[in-house]
């Protein structure tokens, strides 16, 4: 019987999970564990810092529908990779965090990155041990990937001592877990799937809001399904925006400003009838707590949810369905067939009109031949430029919420930006994440320029792992949505300029294809010129500093000072363009 260490026991029960990729950070503590997986042939993508590698496992979650694995050193790289794990909780995204420990027996003796991993990670993921026994190893890796990818997805964490991952073990005293995730998946009661049915058939306004128990439940189809044979529309969050493409009637679009407005204000009535699928009722759909909320105060509300605590978080919900999204689907529209739902066109015009009105809101400034560029000019401009099939992340403040309303996405995971935590630094490690795990697809990834301070060195890695993704730079010269926040309130700017800083000179010293950009008419012919470079590519776009991407509040201004608010039309002062009006 051969003799094995903890890092092939380990890598082994990733092969039966079917995980094809590592995101990690070289460590000493971890080297079994790094030489089993290239000896398996699992690829092992080696970032700047431990925040990428938890973030890139994230990424791979959210374009993949799969499990994604990071492997982190001791002390210091743990704690640089829980704001990757956070931000998986936050949003539910299915990921495994493997940690090197100090040894066991250098417990109590101030061993070198010696912390208690445990309590640290805890609060921020479904699962959390330290695995005090070699053979062992296989069974909470199995256990840890349960927890990681059922029910209502997250992020799990196993530390392992030094002195249990380096010993050795024969084969034979090692049981094997063969059996990762349970194969059958709870569905609701008939007779709540029939209520649900009812309701939608009587509907007139009825809309769908899918979050990511959409996506990680891979219930795409059947919700396509649904849709098309109900004419209902679909409303998403980034996690599930695409999976009813957005160039039909059908696909709205994402949760936010243009949603709600679309839903109040322009569509000739509200939702009389709302479905939640594996969304939760928060931040982005709004709740009955006050403010404005995406979901009338007196539609009927339908909510299916795998986790039946979540089902009335925020809001009443009269007709609750606990159950795995894609299969509740399925019976859904089983049951559906033979059904007379109302006829919605006037319902989907309104929206479809909504819709395109609020994408051309800010047209006149946009199209300004002058300097500088309008932020939402950058972001029609990509999106026009991409297809169906490549893959768009959007990272920042103002700069993802102006991407986000002018994104149009034909397809589940080829839309990927912020959810509950509101990350920054996501953008790059997501995209490098993205383009590993479909190296066929162009990956776009737009940053604010506050957001390209975060993982900046991860240009590198793309670079040695030929990754070519494009990197674009909305160049504010500041932290934009605090900027105009300031200049409203208390009419002066205290910590949120940046200045002209030349990121593609920086990203040109990793090797990268670089491009700066001042005018509107270079802004197609630069993603060309780096999509056609056959690298990781960084194009910087000095953008007007002047644009918030919402109106500026009409409240009561809290300045105390003698400085007068500025407000629409007056001239503020902005660096490299000097003075300019503060436009609406």
């Amino acid at each position: 019987m051969a003799v094995v260490d903890g890092g092939e026991l380990l890598v082994r029960a990733l092969l039966r999970a079917e995980v094809e990729e590592l995101f990690v950070l070289s460590g000493g503590h971890l080297d079994p564990i790094f030489f089993s997986a290239s000896d398996h042939g699992i690829r092992i993508t080696d970032t700047r810092h431990e925040a990428a590698a938890t973030h890139m496992a994230d990424g791979y979650a959210r374009a993949t529908g799969k499990l994604g694995v990071a492997v982190i050193t001791a002390g210091p790289g743990v704690t640089n990779g829980i704001t990757g794990i956070a931000t998986a909780y936050a949003d539910a995204s299915p990921i495994l965090v493997i940690g090197g420990r100090f040894p066991l027996r250098d417990e109590d003796r101030l061993a070198l990155q010696a912390i208690d991993q445990i309590s640290l990670v805890k609060p921020v993921t479904k699962f959390a041990r330290t695995i005090l026994h070699t053979d062992r190893i296989p069974e909470l890796t199995s256990m840890a990937i349960r927890h990681a990818v059922s029910g209502r997805p997250g992020p799990s964490f196993l530390d392992i001592p030094l002195d249990i991952l380096f010993t050795p073990i024969e084969e034979g005293d090692v049981p094997t877990f063969r059996h990762t995730v349970p194969r059958g998946l709870p569905t609701p009661k008939s007779d709540s799937i029939d209520e649900a049915l009812e309701a939608l058939v009587r509907a007139e306004r009825p809309a769908i809001f899918a979050g990511g128990g959409v996506r990680f439940s891979e219930a795409q189809e059947a919700l396509r399904k649904f849709a098309e044979a109900a004419q209902i529309p679909v409303f998403a969050s980034s996690k599930a925006r695409g999976c009813v493409s957005e160039y039909t009637p059908l696909g709205y679009g994402g949760f936010g400003l243009s949603a709600s407005r679309a839903l109040h204000e322009r569509s000739g009535g509200a939702p009389d009838v709302v479905m939640l699928l594996g969304a939760r009722i928060g931040m982005f759909t709004g709740s009955s707590g006050g403010g404005r909320s995406m979901i009338p105060s007196d539609a009927t509300i339908i909510q299916v949810d795998i986790v039946a605590e979540e089902i009335g978080r925020n809001h009443d919900v009269e007709i609750g369905l606990v159950g795995d999204v894609a299969l509740t689907l399925e019976i859904m529209n089983e049951r559906a067939k033979g059904l007379v739902f109302q006829d919605h066109k006037i319902w989907l015009d309104a929206l479809d009109g909504a819709r395109n009105s609020f994408r051309k809101t800010h047209e006149s400034l946009m199209f300004r031949d002058e300097r500088p560029i309008h932020q939402a000019r950058i972001c029609r401009e990509i999106a026009d430029f991409l297809c169906e099939d490549d893959i768009l992340v959007a990272d920042g403040g103002d700069t993802a919420n102006w991407m986000a309303e002018q994104a149009i996405v034909g397809h589940g995971g080829r839309f990927i930006s912020h959810g509950y935590l509101g990350t920054l630094g996501i953008g790059v490690p997501f995209g490098l994440a993205a383009q590993a795990a479909h190296p066929d697809r162009r990956v776009l990834i737009l940053l604010g320029d506050g957001a390209a301070g975060f993982n900046f060195a991860e240009f590198e890695t793309a670079m040695r792992h030929g990754l070519n993704v494009v990197v674009v730079i909305n160049n504010d010269q500041g932290w934009g949505m605090i900027r105009h926040d300031q200049l409203k309130r208390y009419g002066r700017v205290v910590g949120a300029e940046l200045g002209l800083v030349h990121y593609e000179k920086a990203a040109a010293g990793f090797g990268c294809h670089a491009e700066f950009v001042e005018d509107a008419s270079e802004i197609r012919p630069a993603l060309e010129r780096a999509f056609a470079s056959g690298r990781a590519a960084c194009v910087n776009i000095m953008s007007d500093a002047s644009q918030p991407h919402a109106p500026p509040s009409r409240g009561k201004s809290v300045a105390t000072g003698p400085a007068a608010t500025p407000d629409v039309g007056d001239e503020i002062v902005l660096p490299y363009y000097g003075k300019r009006k503060l436009d609406n």
